[in-house]
């Protein structure tokens, strides 16, 4: 079974963003998710590989950015439910308790849905990048009320911990008009 990590960097700057990207791709075979300027004037770059390239091409990237970082993370080994779910939606017909978990870095969205996913009992139905809500991010979950509440907790305790948490939300019997608005 293939081990899977990823990294993710935050950039203040977009041109070191940039400049970091090229050498993080010099430096590993790493594949890149996403890469790309987002509010208020940061780079963003999302990646994963196996684990000595992610940790390799973190630490260029980290070095490259010193203190032009926002946020970082290096995952040996991301949830797979999460790592499907960054800037994607992942449709179910399951309707059930949902939960919302805002942040103010798209690296710390990323952080909360693979700890609520390996709380496990919940889907990760999306992982928002920051495009247009001011650089900040979000996860969607879903699940029974037990799990969402378990798995709320885990996604929301890092993110509080950095003081990049914004907002959490649960809804434990969400109207069957606001499924399609969700899963949006």
């Amino acid at each position: 079974m293939e081990i899977v990590a990823l990294g993710a960097l935050e950039f203040s700057s977009i041109a070191i963003g940039i400049l970091a990207l090229d050498e993080m791709v010099k430096i590993a075979p790493i594949r890149i998710i996403e890469a790309r300027t987002m509010c208020p004037g940061k780079y963003l770059i999302v990646f994963s590989g196996d684990v000595a390239a992610v940790e390799y091409s973190f630490n260029k990237g980290f070095e490259t950015g010193k203190d032009l970082i926002v946020d970082s993370l290096f995952l040996p080994r991301i949830a797979p439910d999460a790592l499907m779910a960054i800037g994607k939606i992942n449709v179910t017909q399951e309707w059930d308790a949902i939960g919302i978990i805002e942040t103010l870095s798209v690296v710390s969205s990323i952080e909360a849905a693979d700890l609520a996913a390996k709380v496990g009992g919940v889907k990760i139905i999306e992982v928002r990048l920051a495009i247009g809500f001011g650089g900040k991010s979000y996860v969607k979950l879903l699940g029974s009320l037990d799990a969402v509440e378990a798995a709320m907790e885990a996604g929301t305790a890092k993110a509080r911990s950095k003081g990049l948490l914004c907002m959490s939300t649960l809804i434990p019997q969400p109207h069957h008009e606001t499924k399609p608005y969700f899963m949006q």
